[in-house]
């Protein structure tokens, strides 16, 4: 059972994935950074000084609080800006995604096809029969 599971657990496709997600994760966490702390404050000094994270309209009379995780205390919350901090967070990774496969589409040559194999010696002595029988002979010629 444990070389089974050996086999599965350290083969390829499943080895390779593992890496994948956690590499995926760990990229997740950088671009996260790098919305909120680099992009989002830029917007928001754009837009005025705008945090986007704190947008929300609070569902509930109760929720009378300025800030989203007082809110949240308070009652539900509608947190829009939390949605608009985490779709641009979503489009610069599929953004940067992108780049990382056609960089990496472009770095992969394409392989020239395989040539055909060689006929067998049964294939070469058809073929030269019937070549032999397709070719007019000198005496049919002359008829």
């Amino acid at each position: 059972m444990w070389n089974e599971f050996k086999s599965f657990a350290f083969k390829g496709n499943a080895f390779d994935l593992a890496i994948g997600v956690i590499m995926g994760g760990a990229f997740g966490k950088i671009v996260d950074s790098v919305v909120n702390d680099l992009i989002m404050p830029i917007v928001g000094a754009i837009t005025g000084g705008v945090d986007f994270s704190n947008y929300f309209a609070g569902l509930s009379p109760n929720v009378t609080a300025p800030t989203l995780a007082a809110a949240r205390d308070q009652g539900a919350v509608f947190a829009y800006g939390n949605f608009i901090t985490v779709l641009v967070n979503f489009l610069i990774l599929a953004f940067i995604l992108f780049q990382l496969v056609k960089v990496s589409n472009r770095m992969k040559k394409a392989e020239p096809p395989a040539p055909p194999p060689a006929p067998s010696a049964t294939e070469a002595l058809l073929t030269e029969i019937r070549d032999a029988l397709v070719k007019p002979t000198a005496a049919a010629k002359k008829k």
